[in-house]
């Protein structure tokens, strides 16, 4: 939703109910004529109004007077929402696992036709037209759009999608189980100092914040590695702040700090635990230091810990990116990260409407690039491979002490 769009939904919420049905769908019209190409569609999604409405009013305006028509309150068809309750959530269920475009925006897509979904909805039990589908779509902030290039990897698009739909029986199946499903990966690098972030805040007129004018890359200037852990389940956040290096044990560490702070008092019976990362970085699937260590947190923890990878290219898809990275961002917007201490309490700062808390530590452990294991540590992981896609999709199981 653009700029315009958002300030006439805000505007239509103010002022429509104080007006009858006739002066709503001249408003309506007025509004869309003066929005230019595609303002029909832009009112009728602020407005709520349907499209005949709003063409309706614009045939007022060039008649030169609204007719006399006045529809009692409450008057017309009722939503299809109100008939069938659960349309929308039923809607966005058949959407989830093929949910495509940047998850950091609000604006999504979906691969599947209208008329695919229309279909979908029938054998749900749910009365509806394609044309409503677009509508209700519209409504939950998806859009249609062109193709757009965006690099990911040579994977078959079949095994891809094919991967997301695994993913996704994975993460319910345990969800359902009241597993924990955590959703992990390494947020973006921050440059610790008084160096330009993007964004803005409000501040007292020609008081901005004054920042370095350079910040380009120095490895003498110290980084942050945020690793981020999600809880898909309960909607929370911890986040891992480093201060070295982005490696397997980095990131194995900060799943650890995570069950021992949150993991392990929210799921005091859990002796499963489901990972969904993406396939490159500290936590990509090649690395076989980050079995490893996730094997020694299996069996410290007698933990069953199964692990699911996005496929090569598309670690955008991974919610921990617009569940928690992006409000993250939008939380220190336009905020110069001074030092490490400012940067944690940002982030444990970080909450939302719809529940997100978050917890923040600064780990000041210095983790070691380079480090080999051989094939003996490889071949003695208890490590299973799952019959789909065995490199991304496996299950490492605790081992026996040896004492």
């Amino acid at each position: 939703m653009d700029l315009r769009e958002k300030t006439l939904r805000e505007k239509f919420a103010v002022i429509l109910p104080l007006m009858n049905e006739r002066q709503r769908r001249v408003l309506a019209a007025v509004e869309a004529r003066g929005y230019g190409r595609g303002g029909v569609q832009a009112v009728a999604r602020a407005s709520g109004m349907s499209r005949q409405t709003i063409y309706r009013g614009l045939t007022d305006l060039e008649a030169g007077a609204p007719s006399e028509r006045v529809r009692a309150t409450g008057g017309g068809r009722k939503r299809l929402s109100a008939h069938q309750p659960r349309l929308a959530e039923t809607l966005e269920a058949l959407i989830e696992p093929t949910v495509r475009g940047d998850p950091q925006s609000p604006l999504r897509w979906t691969s599947r036709s209208t008329r695919n979904l229309e279909a979908a909805l029938a054998q749900a039990g749910y009365t509806i037209s394609y044309h409503t589908v677009a509508n209700l779509l519209h409504e939950l902030d998806y859009t249609l759009q062109g193709n757009r290039k965006r690099a990911e990897g040579t994977v078959d698009p079949a095994d891809r999608d094919a991967q997301f739909r695994y993913i996704s029986d994975q993460a319910s199946a345990a969800l359902r189980g009241r597993l924990p499903v955590i959703s992990v990966d390494t947020k973006r690098k921050e440059l610790v100092g008084n160096y330009k972030n993007a964004g803005q805040q409000w501040r007292p007129k020609g008081d901005a914040i004054e920042v370095l004018t350079h910040d380009f890359p120095d490895p003498e200037v110290p980084k942050a590695v945020p690793y981020g852990v999600y809880d898909i389940g309960q909607n929370t956040g911890w986040v891992n702040v480093g201060m070295s290096s982005d490696t397997a044990e980095f990131a194995v560490e900060s799943i650890r700090q995570w069950w021992k702070h949150m993991g392990q008092p929210r799921y005091p019976r859990a002796r499963r635990l489901l990972i969904c990362a993406d396939s490159g970085g500290g936590n990509g699937y090649r690395l076989q230091l980050w079995k490893r260590e996730l094997q020694a947190f299996a069996t410290e923890q007698r933990l069953t810990i199964t692990v699911c990878h996005f496929p090569p290219g598309t670690s955008k898809w991974n919610k921990i990116e617009h569940r928690l990275f992006s409000f993250i961002t939008m939380n220190w917007r336009g905020q110069p990260l001074t030092d490490y201490r400012t940067i944690v309490h940002l982030i444990a700062g970080t909450k939302t409407q719809a529940g997100l808390t978050v917890k923040a530590r600064l780990d000041r452990r210095i983790y070691q690039r380079g480090i080999k294991v051989s094939a003996q540590e490889m071949k003695a992981l208890a490590l299973e491979p799952h019959p789909f896609h065995g490199e991304w999709n496996y299950t490492i199981r605790p081992q026996r002490s040896s004492a």
